[in-house]
């Protein structure tokens, strides 16, 4: 830096106080006049103003106009007439040792102010550590399209967190500042706006940056020094201040200090602006505000900061603005460029955990929390904006603290909106222009339109005429055509739903029936007069699907705890018929059964949270059906809370998670009847399985799909399976079926004497099966083995086996050895003297099997030598009633069959042999007129070519029965034609 340099920066740190100081003013502009460096205008100006100060503030636009080499001569010219004042100022070199001295003191006073935070529930002299509650927010550097903001609103649980990762484009392993004012095609901004809606962390934000930069932590050294500027404090700022005075509101370096610190390095200074929405300020004509120019400028207020954020004062410094969106737009045309927009949007599931783990500082306390909120889709959406994370921990930590059990979970969903919407009234509302009931009122009434009109996003006039300002609503600019666009919403469609159901209960008796029977008889109006009970108009209703979320938080708002919380701290009472409408309808629904509508009911009666009157709508149900589809974490929690509240309930029919076991399994355990499909079960949830079950169950049904496990816990699963009063059917699947699977089935079999089915399928190759089941059908005992086909080229020799006998007979079917040679079958080449050694040693096993009576063989092709086989079955298997052959294979994961061919050799050879008169030969498959030296056998052509046609052959004695047949009929373990004897 040249001397002139030096000198400007040293008469610009310390103007303020030259400006109070100096006396001998019409000496140094005699000399500066006389040196040709001010022309006699100006020179005139400073002559005619009354007294020093005013002498010098007119001087200033001299120096201003004339630049470093200017204001250098006027420091040599100051250094030779004020003597005493020079001196106390300090030399270039004094007054740059002294900057580092006050920076090293300012950073430390940042770091001690700013190391703790208070919360909104802090009693005096509390606070925590920053570092226990900031987590950095996801944060998108564009503006989101109109389709975004709508897909993002009305999403929920995994949807949303797809959706809501998927739009954050700042690379969050970088800092905050860097994502921000990261160079963009080239351009780095100076300017950066960061919205975010009310809760959303911006303040934290800003704190966090100013805590990073004090401690050293901030990654852009380019960065010499920070200012934090609150605009909640600004506004309370009286009189006339210069921009240097402002910052210092907020440090403890003085406006000189801070003068000096913005002239030494105006491009290297950050100033963070906090909370531009909260400023008091008018955005009309600006014609008559003053024009400042430098930072030592007096003028008020308002004028001092949009001198700054225009860029007038300190264009070289960067500068950082955190705002709601509502003021988003008056800001853009405020601020200086090149500015980028930026926007927090809260938290994904990820940071979600990362809060709640820093907040509880306890593993199994985060954890047990953790959960309960992860079980719960609403809450885990509504947990993207962080205020929210913050109510439900501090509300988990005081059940805790109180006793209760880490893991009963929060109460109900509506009271931690509850509580929302009370923190944000308390602290983020200050100058409402409406009373707090008058402001709930028209954010309902708006809410409620948007229902009825299946609308998230509304019109900015139509909010205009109904809320006047309001930290619950989200305002949006889009791009229409050759204009700009805005609209408003809520921050999420369940805030809508919750507003909707506060508008409800703020309504006369009257009012409201008329309302609710208007969603529960939508579709029945015509007829509502025949059936509608005038009392109680909700009784026999069905209310529209998307009005459902309405009425579990209007079940939520009539809980006791609830409309306690609403009164005291606005004023606003639940009204006792909106508690009765619902209950009458909630048990009607629960007498006739209505299995449909149970996980919903469920789900209101755990928002009601009555434990008397859960009880009485449990009582109506004798089963509780739920296993049609996966229930979600959200249900499980409200089936475990009403079942707690029934510990004598009986039966249960669901279908879950494996994730969910632990969960349900205080339920589980005490339910003396179950009928279980659970989701995905690998080994390491077979413990919390078997804690489940328990001992002494009547267990109708256990299905455990898409789950691998190993032989060790299917054996673990079957023992415990022996300690229960009665096993119905078992389907498990595995990672494999092998020769120990076999024989842990066999032990299993042969030991209980109380079983319906089991059935083991995989999806491994190498397997001795694909599919492995034993059930019992009318009395006899079915054994079926498969092996499906993952390619036409792939084909296995014999693609399904399924046995009959007496059940007594169990002991004779060796079902290792039986899986053994069917898989040897299947791994040798056919033809070939090999596959005809493996498949005589299969037969061999069947016609050991005492008492078979029936047989059903899949196979790709009936060839004359296939036909030789069933025949000798026919006279090796004296007992056997009927032998059914498919020609055909089962496709991948059995989901598909591959019709195969009955070759014209077979069939002559069926026709014409002799067969015991007690047996009948089933064939079917499509008939190939063409002997087997002629038939290309391709079997992905076989329904189009015209030599093939579907066929059902019977051979009963010397009688031969043929049904041509214009569809596909695939082979059935229950059809009649194997078991019919």
């Amino acid at each position: 830096m040249d001397q002139d340099s030096e000198r400007a920066q040293f008469v610009d740190a310390h103007w303020a106080t030259l400006v109070q100081r100096v006396t001998m003013v019409m000496s140094i502009a005699d000399e500066l006049q006389s040196a040709g460096m001010m022309e006699w205008e100006p020179y005139c100006k400073i002559r005619a103003a009354d007294i020093n100060q005013e002498k010098m503030r007119a001087f200033y636009e001299v120096l201003h106009s004339g630049g470093d080499k200017v204001k250098s001569a006027f420091y040599s010219s100051l250094e030779k007439h004020e003597q005493y004042l020079f001196r106390y100022l300090g030399s270039i070199a004094q007054t740059a040792d002294t900057l580092v001295k006050s920076l090293k003191i300012y950073k430390k006073w940042i770091q001690k102010e700013y190391e703790y935070v208070s919360e909104y529930n802090s009693l005096p002299g509390e606070c925590v550590l920053l570092s226990e509650r900031y987590t950095q927010p996801l944060i998108i550097t564009r503006h989101r399209e109109k389709r975004e903001r709508e897909e993002e609103m009305c999403s929920v649980g995994e949807t949303f967190q797809q959706l809501f990762t998927s739009r954050n484009n700042a690379d969050k392993g970088s800092s905050v500042l860097d994502a921000l004012f990261s160079a963009d095609n080239k351009v780095s901004p100076s300017a950066v706006i960061l919205q975010g809606n009310s809760g959303h962390g911006k303040s934290f934000t800003a704190q966090k940056i100013m805590l990073d930069w004090a401690s050293g932590n901030l990654s852009r050294e380019e960065l010499y020094c920070l200012f934090h500027l609150k605009c909640k404090e600004v506004n309370h700022v009286s009189g006339e201040q210069s921009l240097a005075e402002l910052l210092s509101c907020n440090s403890n370096l003085t406006s000189d200090q801070i003068s000096q610190i913005l002239q030494k390095s105006p491009e290297k200074v950050l100033i963070l602006i906090d909370g531009f929405d909260e400023l008091r300020f008018s955005y009309g004509d600006t014609s008559n505000a003053p024009k400042l120019k430098h930072l030592s400028e007096k003028a008020p207020t308002e004028a001092s900061l949009k001198a700054l954020l225009r860029g007038h004062i300190l264009p070289e410094s960067f500068l950082l603005v955190t705002t709601r969106s509502t003021a988003t737009k008056i800001l853009g045309g405020l601020l200086k460029h090149p500015q980028r927009f930026t926007e927090i949007i809260g938290f994904s599931e990820r940071e979600v955990e990362e809060y709640f783990q820093r907040f509880f500082q306890d593993e199994g306390l985060f954890r047990n929390a953790f959960d309960c909120v992860k079980a719960n889709e609403t809450l885990i959406t509504a947990c993207s904006i962080p205020v929210i994370c913050w109510i439900i921990c501090t509300v988990m930590r005081e059940r805790f603290s109180d006793g209760a059990d880490a893991k009963s979970g929060l109460e109900t969903t509506t009271s931690i909106y509850v509580d929302f919407v009370s923190t944000l009234l308390e602290h983020h509302c200050q100058g409402l222009s409406q009373a707090v009931p008058t402001l709930l009122r028209s954010l309902g009434e708006l809410a409620e339109r948007g229902m009825l009109e299946k609308q998230v996003m509304f019109e900015e006039k139509s909010v205009q005429e109904m809320v006047s300002g309001s930290p619950f609503l989200c305002k949006f600019l889009f791009k229409r055509r050759i204009r700009q666009d805005t609209m408003f919403s809520f921050m999420h469609l369940s805030f809508q739903e919750f507003f909707t159901a506060l508008c409800y209960i703020s309504l006369n008796e009257r009012e409201f029936l008329d309302k609710l029977t208007e969603w529960f008889h939508s579709q029945t109006q015509r007829y509502l007069s025949l059936y509608l009970d005038e009392k109680f108009p909700l009784k026999y209703g069905c209310p529209e699907p998307h009005f459902l979320p309405v009425i579990q938080f209007l079940c939520g708002l009539s809980n006791k705890e609830v409309r306690s919380s609403l009164e005291e701290t606005h004023n606003l009472s639940v009204p006792s018929f909106v508690q009765a409408q619902l209950e009458e309808w909630i048990l009607h629904v629960s007498t006739i059964g209505d299995y449909n509508s149970l996980p919903f009911i469920l789900h209101c009666l755990y928002e009601l949270h009555e434990k008397e009157f859960v009880q009485k709508a449990m009582e109506v149900w004798q089963e509780l059906d739920m296993s049609w589809d996966p229930l979600s974490r959200t249900d499980c929690w409200a089936l475990l809370y009403c079942l707690d509240c029934c510990p004598h309930f009986r039966s249960l029919k669901i279908n879950f998670a494996a994730e969910e076991l632990k969960m349900l399994q205080p339920v589980l355990c005490r339910t003396p009847e179950l009928e279980l499909t659970v989701q995905n079960l690998s080994d390491t949830d077979v413990t919390n399985l078997l804690s489940a079950l328990g001992e002494g169950k009547q267990l109708r049904k256990l299905k455990l799909n898409s789950s691998c496990l190993s032989d060790q816990s299917v054996q673990e699963v079957l023992n415990v399976l022996h300690k229960q009063k009665s096993v119905g059917g078992l389907q498990f699947a595995v990672k494999s079926i092998s020769a120990d699977t076999a024989l842990i089935l066999t032990d299993f079999l042969q030991s209980k004497g109380k079983w319906e089915e089991i059935s083991l399928r995989t999806n491994d190759t190498e397997s001795l099966c694909s599919s492995l089941r034993l059930f019992s059908f009318e009395g006899k005992l079915v054994l079926n083995v498969v092996r499906w086909c993952s390619s036409p080229q792939n084909e296995p020799s014999l693609s399904e086996i399924i046995l009959k006998c007496p059940r007594s007979e169990l002991s004779s079917i060796n079902v290792k050895s039986v899986l053994q040679a069917f898989h040897s079958v299947n791994c040798t080449t056919e033809p070939s003297a090999d596959f005809d050694r493996q498949v005589d040693a299969l037969l061999s096993q069947l016609t050991s099997v005492s008492g078979l009576s029936a047989i059903n063989l899949s196979v790709p092709f009936l060839t004359e030598t296939w036909a030789s086989r069933i025949l000798f079955l026919v006279k090796s298997c004296t007992k056997l009633a009927v032998i059914s052959f498919h020609a055909g294979s089962w496709g991948s994961d059995g989901a598909k069959w591959l019709p195969g061919l009955l070759m014209e050799e077979g069939i002559k050879l069926l026709k014409e042999s002799a067969k015991r008169s007690e047996c009948i030969v089933n064939i079917r498959g499509f008939r190939c007129s063409k002997s087997s030296d002629h038939c290309t056998r391709h079997t992905e052509q076989i329904e189009e070519l015209s030599c093939n046609q579907r066929v059902t052959i019977e051979f009963c004695e010397e009688k031969c029965t043929e049904d041509i047949k214009s569809k596909l009929v695939l082979p059935d373990v229950n059809s009649s034609c194997l078991f019919d004897e």
